[in-house]
């Protein structure tokens, strides 16, 4: 009986070396992705961070040709709003018309330069979707982009308001 467990507790380890050495080789490998999948470029990577500049600098700049440049026809931009008397939450939506307007009309021109932050990071890429963060002064706005005739673009974007300080 000793034996028999004694080469049972051998196979056991056996079995978790051999399966910790796979699963090392396979965090270390460069990603190879499944067949026919996209694995994102640099040249992704780079469209992405474009699309995201155009947006917040154009804001800033007033510039509209920018911002219509980084915004799908059919952008969806919401934040959430809770109403700290019933509870009850809602969106604000706004399209992209109304964003490209809005940039038009002098957008965020008027933000002293000490505050127009620009901050941005790339979250994710699969395939022609990404996710991105940008930090702008007053707000964070997280950005879901996809590849659209071969362009990056922001199709929705969720914001939510920094607190004020008193």
């Amino acid at each position: 009986m000793t034996s028999t467990i004694r080469r049972g507790t051998l196979a056991l380890a056996s079995l978790f070396t051999v399966l910790g050495a796979s699963a090392r080789a396979q965090s270390s490998a460069t990603p190879q992705g499944t067949a026919g999948e996209h694995i994102a470029t640099a040249a992704d990577s780079s469209g992405i961070r474009e699309a995201a500049m155009d947006y917040i600098q154009g804001w800033y700049e007033g510039n509209a040709e920018r911002m219509q440049r980084a915004l799908h026809p059919e952008l969806a931009k919401r934040i959430i709003r809770t109403d700290p008397k019933s509870g009850r939450s809602g969106f604000n939506t706004m399209g992209a018309l109304t964003l490209i307007n809005s940039t038009k009309m002098g957008g965020g021109s008027s933000t002293p330069a000490a505050r127009r932050r620009t901050d941005y990071r790339l979250l994710d890429i699969y395939e022609s979707a990404a996710v991105a963060r940008v930090d702008a002064g007053d707000w964070v706005d997280y950005l879901q982009l996809g590849k659209w005739n071969g362009r990056w673009v922001i199709v929705n974007v969720l914001w939510e308001l920094r607190p004020q300080s008193p």
